[in-house]
């Protein structure tokens, strides 16, 4: 059994002593998955991957280079910040911002040259005083709220002004339109249906008088579900990471999962028949066994929700997670007859021998999403790449 090696595929930059946790992300794996998604696609539509919040927990810089490799054409994010790291990486391709920036970040979103959501004439305004002393043109992606009730405008008309304004300004121009899905993982939800019929009447009208605009409203989830929803181009998220959106089985889906979870075994002592582990003696021996202690804890990622209900890998073996998850530990009922030693490799998500733990596992547990639990994992466990 093979602990942590603390130089393969760390990030260059990285810190690689005392790791304690590890996510190991195979870049690879990410492009594959924008070459099966875009294989998918009908009707001409590109590809444009979304790599928010830090590429959903993989690496945001990482993940845009690897989707582009799998045949993406577009970028998107949702702060500012976000569009001037990848601007700052000059990809040579769109940068989209899914939400709309503040007016104090106005300036700031203009120079990232990001292409930037706006939904009413007001924003547009603002969006073109901003511009002007820049010297920048802006290309504008107007939402209509067709049932998510987040962002966009709620009727077709206030948002075809917003077009429509974007068109005369000297400093704008109009680049899409678009809304976004609030049940495309629930097959069978016909509210599905009812959205996507609004967006296509909107977006019929918005094509007619701007034939330039492109049109775009699935997210993995209605990729994946439904092809009349590809329109221009679609915005994969969780997919490309090679998570299932409908929280299924990835792999019975055809993406590949590109991210794993590990850690160590810090120390393994025995543990007497009513003896406890962890915090507020969450769990007590029934018998005499062994306790391994492996130091991850919810101040890496693994969520305290976890105790006493989830297991991880050993040696190709399943064991289960026993007493409370502490901040940076978690401990492991070994059973008295392990031989598991200190120093052993522990897989928390991914494959060792024929056992196997999914994100999606780990979410079901919980009563959560793969998202929540990649996104979760903190700065405090290192990422390495391309893991041979």
């Amino acid at each position: 059994m093979t602990s942590i090696d603390p130089q393969a595929g760390v990030a260059p930059g990285a810190r690689t002593a005392s790791i304690r946790a590890e996510a190991r992300v195979s870049t690879s794996a990410i492009a594959a998955n924008c070459e099966f998604l875009r294989s998918r696609l009908t009707g001409g539509a590109e590809l444009c991957a979304v790599v928010k919040a830090d590429g959903y927990g993989h690496g945001m810089e990482q993940a845009a280079r690897a989707a582009l490799a799998g045949g993406a054409t577009r970028l998107a994010v949702v702060t500012v910040e976000e569009a001037a790291g990848l601007a700052d990486l000059e990809l040579g391709v769109p940068i989209l911002m899914l939400a709309p920036a503040a007016p104090g970040d106005l300036a700031a979103a203009v120079a990232t040259g990001a292409e930037l959501t706006a939904w009413s004439p007001e924003q547009i305004h603002e969006i073109a005083v901003a511009a002007a002393p820049l010297g920048r043109e802006v290309a504008i992606h107007v939402k209509l709220d067709t049932g998510m009730s987040r962002f966009g405008a709620k009727t077709a008309e206030e948002t075809l002004a917003a077009l429509d304004a974007a068109a005369s300004s000297e400093w704008l121009r109009p680049a899409g339109v678009w809304t976004h899905f609030a049940t495309a993982d629930e097959p069978g939800d016909e509210f599905f249906s009812e959205q996507m019929r609004r967006f296509a009447e909107f977006a019929g009208e918005a094509k007619r008088r701007h034939p330039d605009v492109l049109a775009h409203a699935a997210n993995s989830a209605a990729t994946l579900r439904e092809p009349a929803a590809h329109l221009d181009f679609v915005r994969c998220g969780i997919a490309i990471y090679g998570l299932d959106p409908f929280q299924g089985d990835a792999v019975a889906t055809g993406l590949q999962p590109a991210l794993t979870l590990h850690s160590y075994v810090a120390s393994v002592r025995p543990l007497a028949a009513g003896e406890s582990a962890g915090y507020g003696r969450r769990f007590v021996a029934q018998r005499d066994t062994r306790i391994a202690t492996i130091p991850i804890g919810y101040g890496d990622g693994w969520r305290r929700a976890l105790t006493n209900n989830s297991d991880v890998l050993i040696g190709g073996r399943r064991f289960a997670q026993r007493g409370t998850v502490s901040m940076d530990s978690i401990t492991v009922d070994l059973e008295a007859d392990s031989s598991v030693l200190p120093g052993a490799l522990v897989t928390l998500i991914g494959t060792d021998g024929p056992e196997r733990i999914t994100t999606e596992d780990v979410a079901r547990q919980i009563g959560t999403i793969n998202y929540e639990v990649t996104c979760g994992l903190t700065a405090r466990t290192l990422r390495r790449y391309d893991w041979g």
